[in-house]
């Protein structure tokens, strides 16, 4: 049995190794056109198709400032486009280009190349093997809401 001393140890550790594996992650793609910003709103709009933007920020968890200056830079950038929402016109939603996906498939297929090369590097079958069970457990609890949605 662990104490609550323990728990907060466990914890610590947890975080600390998710943000230094994010960073780590982060500097193997530094060539890459995406920000992490960038990705992370590319990956949504992938996922759910297109979004307005209140939608958007709510799903990334951004305040609308912050996200207008992220979309500006996109859309400049060409990864994203802006247009009326055919079934609300009073309405604009932000959708993905194919620039944007193609961006975003060379990003994650970056990061998996990385990530599959240091695993391959320095882990047993075993380790990788409770890497693997760690990352499903790491699913759970970062996207509960996502889990009941596919449960109904």
């Amino acid at each position: 049995m662990s104490s609550a001393n323990d728990r907060e140890s466990d914890e610590a550790q947890i975080v600390r190794a998710v943000l230094r594996l994010a960073r780590a992650m982060r500097r193997s793609a530094r060539a890459a056109e995406l920000t992490g910003g960038a990705l992370a709103l590319i990956a949504t709009l992938y996922r759910k198709g297109p979004l307005s933007a209140v939608a958007l920020a709510r799903a990334e968890g951004l305040q609308p400032q912050s996200l207008s200056r992220l979309l500006v830079r996109m859309e400049a950038g060409m990864l994203i486009e802006r247009g009326i929402d055919p079934e609300d016109r009073r309405r604009h939603v932000i959708t993905l280009t194919s620039r944007g996906r193609n961006a975003l498939r060379s990003a994650m297929t970056q990061r998996r190349e990385w990530l599959g090369s240091v695993m391959a590097e320095r882990l047993n079958e075993t380790e990788r093997a409770s890497l693997r069970a760690a990352a499903e457990i790491m699913l759970r609890i970062a996207d509960p809401l996502e889990e009941d949605q596919a449960a109904d």
